[in-house]
C-alpha cells in the first residue's frame, strides 16, 4: 500500500484549477465537433480510428479495444453511425467470417473535415495560449503519466514489473 498523506491547500488548489481548466477545455472542444461538423465527440473518436485503420477498416473487438470502450458501447455507436451513413458493417479477414467495420465515402468525408476542423479548436483554445516551453513541460509531463498509469500490453491490472 501506498503511503497517503493529505494535499497541501495549494496543492489542492493546483488540483481543482487543472481539473476545471480541463472540463472547460473538453467541454468546448466537444461543442466545437458538434457545432462545426454536427458530429459527437463519440463519433469523431470512431471515425478517426477507422480512417487510421489499414482499409479503413478494423474488427469491431479491435475497434473496441483500441478506444477502450466495451463491446455494447462500440455495437450502440456503430448502429448510430451507421443510420447516419459514416460506417458500414463487412467481413474482416481472408476466411470473411469476422464481424468488422469499415468507413463508408461519407465517413472518410466526416473525418477529413472533422480533422481539420477540431485541429484548429486545438490550435485556438489550446496551442495559442501556449509558449512552445510550456508546451515542451506539458508534454513531458504528459508522457510521464502515460507511462506510469497506461496498462502495457499483454499485462493486466496488479501485474507489473518490480
Amino acid at each position: 500500500m501506498t503511503e497517503s498523506r493529505s494535499l497541501e491547500p495549494e496543492e489542492w488548489a493546483f488540483w481543482d484549477v487543472w481539473m476545471r481548466a480541463q472540463h472547460l477545455l473538453t467541454r468546448e472542444l466537444e461543442r466545437g465537433l458538434q457545432r462545426d461538423c454536427d458530429i459527437s465527440k463519440a463519433e469523431f473518436s470512431v471515425l478517426v480510428t477507422l480512417s487510421q485503420a489499414a482499409g479503413r477498416e478494423m474488427r469491431v473487438g479491435e475497434l473496441s479495444a483500441s478506444l477502450d470502450w466495451d463491446k455494447s458501447r462500440v455495437s450502440h455507436q456503430l448502429t448510430r453511425m451507421e443510420k447516419r451513413g459514416f460506417v458500414q458493417r463487412t467481413q474482416y479477414g481472408a476466411d470473411g467470417r469476422r464481424a468488422g467495420i469499415g468507413l463508408t465515402a461519407e465517413g472518410r468525408r466526416a473525418a477529413q473535415s472533422a480533422i481539420l476542423v477540431h485541429g484548429g479548436n486545438i490550435r485556438r483554445h489550446v496551442l495559442d495560449a501556449l509558449t512552445p516551453e510550456q508546451a515542451s513541460v506539458i508534454r513531458a509531463w504528459s508522457e510521464q503519466a502515460v507511462d506510469r498509469l497506461e496498462p502495457r500490453r499483454g499485462e493486466t491490472a496488479g501485474d507489473s514489473e518490480s
